[in-house]
């Protein structure tokens, strides 16, 4: 009897274990901190096409140099944030970092419509390429960011399921912001920027 209790005991605590999500865990945040570095790698790229965007627009004598500035202070603000990834969990941080990319991303759009107005510019095939090039990286932000959306997504579900909401709890394995929407009403608008050549 004796045996059998002490049997039942191991073949519960074996299951309790293997159950109990820790690897999953590991997989998970792993896999979060990948799809994190490449959003970042792909914000970076995006950055590092401002200043060749704005080297050619200032060729323009004309532009609007109000337009300009806005661009240079946003990416200024956006490269000049400490990203760790401890980003990933501090909601708080995670979101200031969100709003210098949305900054960033709307006075690239600024310039972008902007730009429409100046038939010199619009005729400049150097500028042409870097519109195509931003236009590609937009497409790669876009991306990365719904892989890091879905694998934080499977996170949290973990991090929220019984029984492994017990693991999170003892290991401290928090819930992971993800990339929100400001102003939900903006998404169903056709977007304001058309990289079709003229």
């Amino acid at each position: 009897m004796k045996s059998r209790f002490l049997s039942f005991l191991l073949a519960c605590v074996a299951l309790a274990l293997s159950g109990c999500g820790y690897n999953q865990f590991q997989s998970l945040d792993e896999q979060t901190k990948s799809a994190w570095a490449e959003v970042l790698n792909q914000y970076q790229r995006r950055a590092d096409l401002v200043p060749n965007i704005v080297a050619t627009v200032k060729g323009e004598a004309q532009f609007e140099q109000d337009t300009l500035t806005k661009v240079v202070e946003a990416r200024a603000k956006a490269t000049s944030m400490q990203v760790t990834p401890e980003t990933l969990n501090n909601p708080e941080a995670f979101k200031k970092f969100q709003a210098a990319q949305g900054e960033l991303s709307g006075a690239l759009s600024r310039l972008m419509v902007v730009s429409e107005n100046y038939p010199n510019l619009k005729a400049n095939q150097g500028f042409q390429d870097l519109r195509v090039q931003l236009e590609g990286t937009e497409n790669r932000i876009t991306v990365a960011r719904n892989r890091y959306i879905k694998t934080v997504q499977d996170y949290n579900i973990l991090a929220r399921s019984f029984p492994n909401n017990l693991t999170a709890m003892i290991f401290s394995y928090n819930v992971k912001p993800s990339f929100t929407v400001e102003n939900e009403a903006e998404i169903s608008k056709p977007p304001a920027v058309s990289f079709e050549k003229k």
